[in-house]
Parts: C-alpha cells; sequence; structure tokens
C-alpha cells in the first residue's frame, strides 16, 4: 500500500513539473509565488478563512479564563470548598489534556488535513463544556476540564500552521497576530461572562455552556473552509491544491504557487516523518530553536503573572474585578500593536523588544518588593510593572513564537515539529504553574522575580543569535535558507 502511494506520488511529481516548464516561466516570479506584473494577491480571499480559524485560539483563551471568577460557585455547589487540591486540579488539569492534544497535533493534521482536525478540536470543547456544565461533582467537572484541555492542546497548533499555509506571505505576520488578539478577546469574555458568578446562584454553569457555541461554529464553518494546499501537495493531490490555492490567491496566482511548492521539493514527502529525525537527524537545530523559544516564553513568569494578578491589584485597593480588566486591557492593547506591526518591523525585532521590555517590567517589579523603595512607591511600581510585562508579552513573546516557528519548519515536517515543540511549551508551563507559588513562600518575590527577568535576558540573547527574519518571505524561501541542499 505505501508503495503504490509512493509511485503515485512520484507520477504527481512529474507530471506537476511538466505543468510547471510548460507554464510561460517569466509569468512566474521565483520564490513568492506572485507575478511580479500584477503583484501581490489580495488579502481579502484570505481574510474570513483566518477568522474562522481564530476561533480556535478564542476559545483557547476563553477556557484560560473561565475558572478564575467561577472557581468559587463552582468549589461551592460541588462541595470542595477549601479543599486547596481540588481547586487546583480544576484549574491544572486542562494542563494534562493540553499536553496530550499537542503531542498528537502533529499526527492528526498529517493524517487528515487541517479542516478535520479543526473539527475534532471542536468536538472534546463542546462535549467537555457540556460535561462541565453539568457536573454534579468533582470528578465531572475534572473530567470536563480534560476533554476541553485536549481541544485547548490542538487549537494553537492548528491555528498557527494553518494562518501561516493559507496566507498571502506579504500579510502573513498580520493574521498571524489574529490568533493572540482572538485568545485575548476569548479571555476577557470568559472574565466578563463570568462577573456574575459570585452573585447569581448556577451562573458558572452558563459560562461553559456559553463556550460550546463558538465551538460548534467553528466545527461548522471549517467544513465550508479551504484545506492547506500546502497539505494537499504533499499528499500528492495536485487539481486540489490548486483549486485550494484559487479560492485563496485568485487564479491569476496560481501557476506561482504551485511552482513555488514544486522548487521546496526535496524528496521522500511520502516517508513518515519520525521523532528521531526531528531530535537528531537534519531538522534537530531547527527543533532546538523552536523548543527552546517556547520553553524560554514560559519560563518568563508571563503565567504567573496573570495568576499573581489579582493579589498585586488588592494590594493597591483594586477589586479583583477591575484587576482583571486591567491586564485584559493591556493584554489586548499589545495584541492589536502586534498585528499593526508584525509586517513592519517583523518577527525578530518584535520578539528582541518585547523581551528587552518584559526584562524591564520585571525588573520594576523586583524592585518593588526591594527594602530600598518605600511603600507608597511600592503599589505603583508593583502594578505599573505588571500591566507593562503583559503588554510586553503580548507585543512579542506572546504571539510570535507560534507564527514564526510554522513558517521556519518545512513543509515536510512543520506539524510533527510544531507540535514536539509545543510540548516544551505545555511541560515547562505546567511546572511553572506547580512550583510558583511555593517558590514565592520559600525565596520571596524580589529573587522569584529577578529570576524571570533573568530568563527574559536570557531569550534576547538567544533570539538575536539563533532565530532568523521572516517577514515578507514564501515559507520556500524560509526553508532554502535554513536548509540548503546537503
Amino acid at each position: 500500500m505505501r508503495g503504490r502511494h509512493a509511485d503515485a506520488y512520484s507520477m504527481y511529481k512529474r507530471g506537476t513539473r511538466d505543468y510547471i516548464n510548460a507554464y510561460d516561466k517569466e509569468q512566474v516570479r521565483s520564490l513568492n509565488g506572485v507575478s511580479k506584473e500584477i503583484g501581490n494577491p489580495s488579502w481579502k480571499r484570505s481574510f474570513l478563512y483566518i477568522l474562522v480559524a481564530s476561533l480556535a485560539s478564542l476559545l483557547y483563551g476563553y477556557h484560560l479564563g473561565v475558572i478564575n471568577e467561577t472557581l468559587q460557585s463552582i468549589s461551592n455547589d460541588l462541595h470542595f470548598n477549601g479543599n486547596t487540591m481540588a481547586e487546583g486540579l480544576v484549574v491544572s488539569i486542562c494542563l494534562g489534556g493540553g499536553f496530550l492534544g499537542s503531542t498528537f497535533s502533529g499526527l492528526i493534521v498529517d493524517r487528515v488535513g487541517f479542516r478535520r482536525a479543526f473539527q475534532l478540536c471542536a468536538l472534546p470543547m463542546i462535549i467537555g463544556s457540556s460535561m462541565s456544565a453539568t457536573a454534579k461533582n468533582l470528578w465531572g467537572m475534572l473530567l470536563g476540564r480534560l476533554f476541553v484541555g485536549t481541544g485547548m492542546g490542538l487549537g494553537p497548533t492548528l491555528a498557527a500552521l494553518y494562518v501561516t499555509e493559507v496566507s498571502p506571505a506579504y500579510v502573513r505576520g498580520t493574521y498571524g497576530s489574529f490568533t493572540q488578539i482572538a485568545t485575548s478577546l476569548g479571555l476577557m469574555s470568559s472574565l466578563l461572562i463570568g462577573f456574575p458568578a459570585k452573585g447569581t446562584e448556577g451562573w458558572w454553569r452558563i459560562c461553559f455552556w456559553v463556550s460550546a457555541v463558538p465551538a460548534a461554529l467553528l466545527a461548522l464553518f471549517m467544513q465550508f473552509s479551504p484545506e492547506s494546499p500546502h497539505w494537499l501537495f504533499k499528499k500528492g493531490r495536485a487539481a486540489d491544491a490548486e483549486a485550494a490555492f484559487e479560492k485563496l490567491l485568485g487564479g491569476p496566482y496560481v501557476k506561482g504557487a504551485m511552482a513555488e511548492l514544486l522548487k521546496s521539493e526535496r524528496g521522500g514527502e511520502a516517508e513518515t516523518v519520525k521523532l528521531s529525525e526531528l531530535l537528531f537527524g537534519h531538522h534537530r537545530k531547527v527543533v532546538f530553536i523552536g523548543s527552546t523559544l517556547f520553553a524560554l516564553q514560559q519560563l518568563s513568569g508571563i503565567n504567573a503573572v496573570f495568576f499573581f494578578s489579582s493579589t498585586v491589584f488588592k494590594s493597591a485597593g483594586v477589586s479583583s474585578q477591575s484587576a482583571n480588566i486591567c491586564v485584559g486591557i493591556a493584554n489586548f492593547l499589545g495584541s492589536f500593536a502586534a498585528l499593526l506591526l508584525m509586517d513592519k518591523l517583523g518577527r525578530k525585532v518584535l520578539l528582541i523588544g518585547s523581551f528587552s521590555g518584559m526584562v524591564v517590567a520585571m525588573g520594576l517589579q523586583a524592585a518593588s518588593a526591594s527594602s530600598l523603595v518605600s511603600s507608597s512607591n511600592e503599589v505603583y511600581l508593583s502594578v505599573g510593572g505588571m500591566l507593562l510585562f503583559v503588554l510586553a508579552f503580548s507585543v512579542g513573546a506572546g504571539p510570535v513564537p507560534s507564527l514564526l516557528l510554522s513558517e521556519m519548519f518545512p513543509g515536510r515536517i512543520r506539524a510533527k515539529a510544531m507540535s514536539v515543540c509545543l510540548a516544551s511549551h505545555w511541560v515547562v508551563n505546567f511546572f511553572v504553574g506547580l512550583l510558583f507559588l511555593r517558590l514565592l513562600e520559600q525565596i520571596g518575590p524580589l529573587v522569584l522575580n529577578a529570576i524571570f527577568a533573568t530568563f527574559c535576558l536570557l531569550a534576547v540573547i538567544f533570539v538575536k543569535r539563533n532565530v532568523l527574519e521572516t517577514k515578507g518571505k514564501s515559507l520556500q524561501e524560509i526553508e532554502m535558507t535554513l536548509l540548503p541542499p546537503e
């Protein structure tokens, strides 16, 4: 069976080469799939499909924040109030599901394609939300959250890969920022919808039911969205790939896009990519860069900052609701700035600027915990540093890694390499969440914030030395730059 597939794929490659060679070569621009005479394809053709894919990121953000305002009501109704271990499990069990979903995301995409993978991502979110909304005890809630976490693990990977593969090169960075904006909107929506939970009996169940709506819309709209032409090409479906390019870019750009895909071929696309090849083979450096970048993103302390924000604001006399709104607004403003700057300044510049701003912000928070600062100034430094940290993170360190890595990985390994790198994200995320409060008690906020600032500084150095700028380049140009023929 595998031999027949390889033979068919070889026939496809020969046929496609003849097809491209027969086309007027002067009509095809070498490496960006766009004819010089007709300029760039319209961004409007793919815009709607980017919004559909961003629903996965919106759901990711919503489920990150839905527990924030509802946990107290949930623990009272399900009779585990005061059990900190149970409350911690309700919050963190999504991380276990997220790790599972992320680990298998590459395999799923390679097998069934993006459209079906998005629908599989939506399914556990619908089931899990329904189970949580109807839970009668702690175990029902935990099982529902585990299902939701599986979808959360799939969603960010799928969104980043799909946006990368269906976007025109000149707006790919802007479109990539939509996933971060969607995450911010999802987070803010969960906080706003959850505000009545403490005063309205059973409102927390409504919060979970609400999340099933965008999940159902994602599954429905993906049925009418185009498949990634890169995935179709890899599977040897030339006609379908051309049809997808025509839907995404327009007829005049199809031949150039197909020529571009053909030039990036290195053979062996029909072969299965093994984990050992990603970790120890020709692609190990790119996978190392991706895994390290995601690890540094989490070691910066961003989730710890989100977790601790209510306490910091409370010390300044600000309610937890106002605190969540302030953090949400800072996150959204930074994400919107990233949308405007991604294709103007470039990915590498935004990453360096973002991590540098986070170093300063963590420095302010560390200073606020020192004896050198008066109590009156401590609050301003702490609150200001926290908001600056969230703002700086959402400009670059938040949205850039997923987009950048999905651009850097060659098409043959893109899905599985992203799943490996995001698995490191979930593992580090879990341990940061697990150890944060214990470290805070044992070494104090001054030393802990200084450690986070050090990791941010290491991230600046790492990005300068290892990250390639991908702004305005086609995926094939990036692949040829990183992996020249041996």
